[in-house]
């Protein structure tokens, strides 16, 4: 199994996303996808790194939908969270071939997971060849400019008083260890998370064959309370949590 499985998070994993997802799934992310992919009766949505299906329970129920994911237990997750007669949900790599009944979907997405996966341009590729003409891809990600992990963070100018950004480096592309309990230190289950600048993104995406059609930068909806609640909602406003791309097969 791939270095880059989930598998070893699987269980913390489901657990902070459940059957709704969590809040970031609920207030933003799922709302804004639903609405670029508006998916039809006649659609179809093949869904990679799905994680443990939340898309699936979203989308219209008519709409056949395929979920691809690395992990067998994430997986097994989906299958037991998601009662539809048309989902249906499959160990595999996005990043190889697979094989499918389906070979012409009409959306792909792949939802905070871009980070995770190492060779994104193989994926695109893989996507490519299971959409049908003019099929789109949705991509979500942790926004590649303001959230690199380990090379970015949160600022307080004390003299004006604002909270900004500091990013420590972007253009490089970066393998990053992530914990999901970082007080255990070593002991904790790990991730990799993997930067791209949006400039390799869009390379990545031309080499495979599609082209963008929109890009849109999505905030977080919290507010803060008490006497710091002024400057940090404005940074909030002002630093996407969120970068997604909709992009279109075109023929080669």
């Amino acid at each position: 199994m791939s270095h880059t499985s989930w598998e070893s998070a699987g269980a913390w994993y489901d657990k902070i996303v459940g059957h709704e997802g969590h809040y970031y799934h609920q207030h933003v992310i799922l709302p804004a996808a639903l609405r670029l992919l508006d998916l039809k009766e006649k659609d179809s949505l093949l869904d990679l790194a799905c994680g443990q299906g939340i898309l699936a329970r979203h989308i219209p129920p008519a709409v056949p939908y395929t979920g691809i994911d690395i992990s067998p237990s994430l997986i097994r997750s989906a299958k037991q969270h998601t009662y539809r007669g048309k989902a249906e949900f499959h160990v595999g790599d996005a990043a190889e071939p697979f094989h499918l009944k389906t070979r012409a979907f009409t959306h792909s997405t792949l939802i905070l997971a871009l980070q995770n996966i190492a060779d994104p341009a193989k994926v695109f590729k893989n996507v490519h060849a299971h959409l049908a003409a003019g099929g789109k891809l949705l991509l979500v990600l942790n926004h590649p400019c303001f959230r690199i992990p380990r090379q970015s963070s949160w600022q307080v100018d004390e003299p004006k008083k604002l909270q900004y950004r500091r990013v420590d480096a972007y253009l490089s592309p970066l393998k990053i260890p992530i914990y999901t309990h970082p007080g255990k230190g070593q002991e904790s289950a790990s991730t990799l998370s993997f930067h791209y600048p949006l400039s390799a993104i869009s390379s990545f995406l031309k080499e495979a064959g599609f082209a963008i059609e929109v890009l849109e930068e999505w905030a977080s909806d919290k507010k803060s309370t008490g006497k710091n609640a002024r400057m940090e909602n404005r940074c909030r406003q002002e630093f996407p949590l969120f970068l997604t791309i909709l992009a279109r097969k075109i023929a080669f």
